[in-house]
């Protein structure tokens, strides 16, 4: 069987194709990846949030072609059900469907002020209010997911689609120097130790691109 292809963008500002990807890396499936540039016009309108995901990330596996992190989410969990990506209990699969859901389709604002950008670091940034209250939300909701299941993961033991989904954003309180508590602190260390966010990291740091309009001024 041939392996599985995954299409990405840039691993620096691909805040996408890091969900897609670490996924794929969770689940344990081999697979190639193709990268599309972020000079592709489609592209870099997608990185710079003027259009909807379209391209990336995109999985072919098996004769079917799926894309949409959520929807490459479900597959992984149906064709790699060992993999454990969603929680076994009925409740707690259920929250976790339904913090995922919140990340995928909310936190404009966050997105937008703070744009992913591993290779960056901006201590001291100004964080504007409305992007403020979109890191109290998703702070809420580590707590919340951390204290009922015992972390170290989101929900768990393991680490999966959750924590696949919040990838991203820990990158960005990294990068934008974001106060954290205790609690939420120690969970961003141990998302940015796991062995596939180092591998994501090094090849992001190794990428020659850059997209100006991507870089935070401050």
């Amino acid at each position: 069987m041939a392996k599985a292809l995954l299409t990405i963008s840039s691993k620096n500002y691909g805040a996408w194709s890091l969900r897609g990807w670490l996924l794929a890396k969770l689940a344990g499936l081999e697979f190639s990846e193709n990268v599309i540039s972020p000079d592709d016009p489609a592209m870099k309108a997608e990185m710079l949030l003027l259009s909807s995901s379209l391209l990336v990330p995109s999985l072919q596996h098996d004769g079917v072609t799926v894309w949409d992190t959520l929807a490459i989410a479900e597959y992984l969990n149906e064709v790699k059900p060992k993999a454990q990506l969603l929680p076994a209990d009925i409740k707690a699969r259920a929250h976790c469907r339904a913090v995922c859901g919140e990340m995928h389709s909310g936190f404009a604002s966050l997105r937008s002020a703070l744009p992913m950008n591993v290779k960056a670091h901006c201590p001291g940034f100004k964080v504007w209010s409305r992007a403020q209250a979109d890191i109290d939300r998703i702070l809420e909701i580590w707590n919340d997911c951390l204290s009922t299941y015992g972390g170290p993961y989101l929900f768990g033991q393991k680490p999966g689609v959750a924590d696949a989904m919040f990838a991203p954003v820990v990158t960005r309180f990294t990068t934008y120097d974001v106060a954290l508590n205790p609690l939420c602190a120690a969970y961003a260390r141990t998302i940015m130790a796991l062995p596939q966010m180092l591998e994501w990291v090094a090849a992001a740091q190794a990428e020659p691109d850059e997209i100006d309009e991507l870089e935070a001024e401050f």
